[in-house]
Parts: C-alpha cells; structure tokens; sequence
C-alpha cells in the first residue's frame, strides 16, 4: 500500500495500518516516516483529529 498518500485514507484505517507497520516492521515513528516517505505533521495532525497521538514508549499510537 501506498502510504506516501496519508491525507487519501480514512483516519481510522491509516491508524489500524501505521499500528501494524509499528508492530511488524518499524522501531519508530521516525524509521516509519522514512520508510514510507509520509509527512510527519500531516500524519499526526490526522490521527490527532481523531482521539490518537503517538506514544514512543510503545511505538504505536494510543487514544488521547
């Protein structure tokens, strides 16, 4: 999936997919940004819309 296209996903599933990536393949968001070639703000602004910020100690992101 192509996920240099964030604003183009419904929240709640880009969400359920950057947890996944988190999980399986990525050690943070940062190493996610990269990888994927996504913008940073852009990402957080949308997830923060919806109740969720990112939580480095866990490395996914959480309800607020």
């Amino acid at each position: 999936m192509d996920l240099s296209n964030a604003e183009a996903i419904d929240s709640f599933i880009l969400l359920s997919i950057l947890n996944e990536k988190l999980r399986i393949e990525c050690d943070s968001l940062e190493e996610l940004i990269q990888t994927y070639e996504m913008d940073v703000s852009h990402v957080i602004d949308k997830l923060s819309v919806v109740g969720y910020q990112y939580d480095p100690l866990t490395n996914q992101f959480k309800p607020k």
